[in-house]
């Protein structure tokens, strides 16, 4: 579960199915005794997650005026990130990758779309997209965070009185 919480902030680890996984886990083993509501939010939880992921992205691209070669951009510089596969970071692994690569793929979609611009002006606004992807995902994360969390919380309280007893 530790692992579940912090993959609901590290983007590409999955976070709130972990957490479910885990509650599973434990459920087969004590025979689901007492654990209905926390099985319940973890599942709300799971989907809470997946929704917030797509809109957290929407809402950053959104205000920033992203176009979806932008967020496409972003995808791609997160899984070339993921894969150390960006040549301007040879240090600190996917981790880092997955950080900086968003950013650097959504400037870069955003550049190529916007074409019809002088060259200033395009750089201007793929560097606003970009920044405004990566902090709607990292926005979204922070939230994710927070959920994954309180699912762990909620199960401890309502599974602790029953194992402890």
């Amino acid at each position: 579960m530790l692992v579940g919480v912090a993959g609901a902030v590290i983007p590409g680890l999955p976070g709130s199915s972990l957490i479910l996984t885990a509650i599973l886990v434990w459920g087969f083993i004590h025979g689901f005794s007492g654990m209905g509501f926390a099985l319940g939010i973890a599942i709300l939880v799971l989907l809470l997650s997946i929704l917030i992921d797509f809109l957290a992205t929407y809402w950053g691209a959104k205000q920033s005026g992203a176009s979806k070669w932008g967020q496409i951009g972003c995808l791609v510089g997160f899984g070339l990130g993921f894969f150390g596969l960006l040549p301007a970071l040879p240090f600190g692994g996917p981790l880092v990758g997955m950080l900086i690569g968003p950013f650097f793929g959504a400037v870069v979609g955003e550049f190529l779309y916007r074409k019809d611009l002088e060259f200033a002006q395009r750089a201007k606004i793929s560097v606003r997209a970009g920044i405004g992807i990566v902090v709607g995902t990292v926005v979204g994360n922070i939230i994710q965070g927070v959920l994954a969390l309180t699912t762990v919380i909620v199960f401890l309280v309502t599974t602790w009185p029953p194992i402890s007893g």
